[in-house]
C-alpha cells in the first residue's frame, strides 16, 4: 500500500483580511468540507467567510481551518420540530428568555466542558473573534434563565437573513431547545427562512434539521446574505407575543425549500 499523500491547502494570508476565499466547491471530499488553512479571526474575515457558506473550526494547537462540507445541515425554522416534553417545558418549566443579554457568558457555556467530549473547538482566541463580530452588531446570543441563572443557550452570526448557528448548550432539561424554539419564532415573525446547522447531528436531527448538496446550499444562501433589504447590524430584542406556543407558524415541509 503506498503512503497516503500530504494535504495540500490553500494557505491564506493574515495580513489581507479582505482577501477573497477559494470557491466553497473546491474543498476536499476527505476530510468533507476542509477548504483552506491560516489567515485570521479578524470581523472581515468571518463575515465574508459566512456570506461564502463558510466557516472556522480548529482545535487548540492547529492553524486555523477554514470548512464547507458537502452535505450541509440547514434547519429551516418553520420546521422545527416541537415535541410533546419540549411544548410541556415551553409551557411549564417557568425559564425566562432573553437575546443578547449575556453573549460572552452564553459562548462560555457553550465552551464548557461535555459529558461526551474531553476537550473543545470554542478556544479563547475563538471566543475573543466571536465577541468582536457581537460588539459590531453581526454574532447573537439566546439566554435561557431560570431565576438569576443562566442554563442554557445559543449563538451564531447573521449574515443578511440569513443565520448562521455555532453552539448551544443545557445545564437544565430543554433549555437549549427552549432557545432554539423562541430564536425560530422570530425568525419566522422577521422573514428569515434558513439557519445553517454546518454538519448534521442526530440531536439536530431530531429539531428537523436536514441536509443538502453543497450546490444547492450556496444557492438557497447567496440572495440571503447579500439581501439588501436584510435589517442593519445591531443587538437583538425578544418580543413576548412570539412565544413559541402563541401561534400556529409551525409547518411540515415534505421537502426544503429550494431557491
Amino acid at each position: 500500500m503506498s503512503p497516503r499523500s500530504p494535504i495540500t491547502l490553500p494557505w491564506l494570508d493574515p495580513d489581507h483580511p479582505e482577501a477573497p476565499f477559494p470557491p466553497a466547491e473546491t474543498a476536499l471530499d476527505e476530510p468533507n468540507g476542509l477548504l483552506a488553512a491560516g489567515g485570521d479571526l479578524s470581523v472581515p474575515r468571518l463575515l465574508n467567510a459566512y456570506r461564502c457558506g463558510i466557516f472556522p473550526w480548529f482545535e487548540a494547537g492547529q492553524p486555523i481551518l477554514w470548512w464547507s462540507p458537502d452535505p450541509r445541515a440547514v434547519l429551516e425554522p418553520r420546521a422545527l420540530r416541537i415535541r410533546r416534553s419540549l411544548r410541556k417545558t415551553l409551557r411549564n418549566a417557568g425559564y425566562t428568555v432573553t437575546f443578547d443579554r449575556a453573549f460572552e457568558r452564553v459562548i462560555a457555556g457553550c465552551a464548557g466542558p461535555r459529558a461526551r467530549s474531553a476537550g473543545t473547538w470554542i478556544t479563547q482566541n475563538m471566543q475573543e473573534a466571536y465577541l468582536a463580530l457581537h460588539r459590531v452588531g453581526h454574532a447573537h446570543s439566546v439566554e435561557v434563565w431560570q431565576g438569576p441563572r443562566l442554563i442554557g443557550g445559543l449563538y451564531g452570526v447573521a449574515a443578511g437573513r440569513l443565520f448562521c448557528g455555532e453552539s448551544m448548550f443545557s445545564h437544565e432539561r430543554d433549555a437549549s431547545k427552549v432557545a432554539l424554539a423562541w430564536l425560530c419564532r422570530h425568525m419566522v415573525a422577521w422573514d428569515w427562512p434558513l439557519i445553517d446547522t454546518q454538519m448534521a447531528t442526530e440531536h439536530l436531527v431530531n429539531l428537523g434539521a436536514v441536509e443538502l448538496p453543497r450546490d444547492t446550499f450556496l444557492r438557497y444562501i447567496r440572495p440571503l446574505v447579500h439581501d439588501p433589504g436584510a435589517p442593519p447590524p445591531g443587538p437583538w430584542t425578544l418580543d413576548p407575543a412570539l412565544h413559541p406556543l402563541d401561534a400556529n407558524w409551525l409547518a411540515r415541509p415534505a421537502t426544503p425549500a429550494r431557491p
